[in-house]
Parts: structure tokens; C-alpha cells; sequence
């Protein structure tokens, strides 16, 4: 006995959910009408290519800073900020940083995203710390990171009959203690540094639960 297949009529459930995934692959799909980053606002500006979201350019597209081997901090670092280039997906059309309209293919630089990096005026890290911990009692940690008057005063006293030194290389160490100009120690770019973390009225305070 053969099984008679009778056709019923789609739900509209299933019609909008099929209609739904034409869209998506016709948006998603590269081409002419793919990725095009246009203002928010009315779609006739072009998006600069800095304005893109994360998700239009991939996580790890921006380039590593190069890195000056003499600071140990990256090329061109001008008060407290470097720049690396950035390059958007390919098929994004957005405007470079020359402000052209350009259709990226994921090999050009789109634009230059800036980063941290530290004021360093050739005072080691390592020199601190060795100077602090075995000529520490005739003071010439603080002598070299620009302290002479503290410097004198233990080398008069002996590091303060060894408790001054003691301290002192302890607060070298931590980075508590830096150069006498405000800039800070060349560490390797990936050794240890410290950041010192801050409360200002900006910082966000979660509410306390007491129970």
C-alpha cells in the first residue's frame, strides 16, 4: 500500500524565517552590495575607517609597535602616545586616513590607532636596582637617579647604618622610587613594570552588599 505525501502550505513562521536568511546571505555575502561602512545617519556620509567597530576589522589586524631599542618603548612615542597601523577586512569601503573613499582589500592601512606608551630619559631599571642593592650604603642609587642631596647625606651616614639602604632598595624595587625628573625607568617592553592604579571621581564605585 503506497503512502500518499500530501502538500500542505509553509506557516508564515517558516516563510519569514526563510525570508530572513535570504537577507542575511545577501547582506554578508562580498560583492558590490557587501560590507560598505556608511554614517549611521542617513547612509550618504562615508565612515572614516577609525570608526569602524571591532567587529568590522579583525581582532589582531592593527601591527605591533616597533620598538626602540634604546628606550625599550615604541618609535615616535610623543607625549605619551605612539601610533600603529590598522588594516580594515577585506571588502570594507570607508575613508583612510588621507580621507579617500577606498574599497579595502585587507592589505591597506586604513588608519593609525594610537596607543600608551611611556616618557623614559635613559635611566635603567636594572642599574637602579643593582647600584641600590650593593652600593645602596654609599648612596649611589640615589646619586644616579638624580638625588645628590640624599645621596650625600648617606654616604655620610652609611645608608643610615643600613636601615636607609634597606629601604630604599625596596622602594627601587617596587618602583616606588623613580628618577628625579618625572620620567620613568627603561624596562624591557615585556619585563616587569608596575602600574600604579588611582580613585579619582571618573572611577566607578560598586555599591556595597552587606549581608
Amino acid at each position: 500500500m503506497a503512502a500518499a505525501w500530501v502538500s500542505r502550505p509553509a506557516s508564515p513562521e517558516a516563510v519569514a524565517a526563510q525570508l530572513f536568511g535570504v537577507l542575511w546571505l545577501a547582506t554578508a555575502t562580498p560583492g558590490p552590495w557587501g560590507a560598505a561602512a556608511t554614517a549611521a545617519s542617513g547612509g550618504d556620509e562615508m565612515l572614516k575607517c577609525e570608526d569602524l567597530r571591532m567587529g568590522q576589522y579583525p581582532l589582531y589586524i592593527c601591527k605591533n609597535p616597533k620598538i626602540n631599542d634604546a628606550t625599550q618603548e615604541p618609535v615616535n612615542c610623543t607625549n605619551y602616545t605612539a601610533h600603529v597601523e590598522c588594516f580594515p577586512a577585506p571588502n570594507i569601503i570607508c575613508k583612510d586616513i588621507s580621507g579617500n573613499e577606498t574599497h579595502f582589500t585587507g592589505k591597506e592601512v586604513g588608519f593609525l590607532k594610537p596607543i600608551s606608551c611611556r616618557n623614559v630619559n635613559g635611566y635603567s631599571y636594572k642599574v637602579a636596582v643593582a647600584l641600590s642593592l650593593f652600593l645602596g650604603w654609599l648612596g649611589a642609587d640615589r646619586f644616579y637617579l638624580g638625588y645628590p642631596a640624599l645621596g650625600l647625606l648617606k654616604f655620610c651616614t652609611v645608608g643610615f647604618c643600613g636601615i636607609g639602604s634597606l629601604i630604599d632598595f625596596i622602594l627601587i624595587s617596587m618602583q616606588i622610587v623613580g628618577p628625579s625628573d618625572g620620567s620613568s625607568y627603561i624596562i624591557d617592553y615585556y619585563g616587569t613594570r608596575l602600574t600604579r592604579l588611582s580613585i579619582t571621581n571618573e572611577t566607578f564605585r560598586k555599591t556595597q552588599l552587606y549581608p
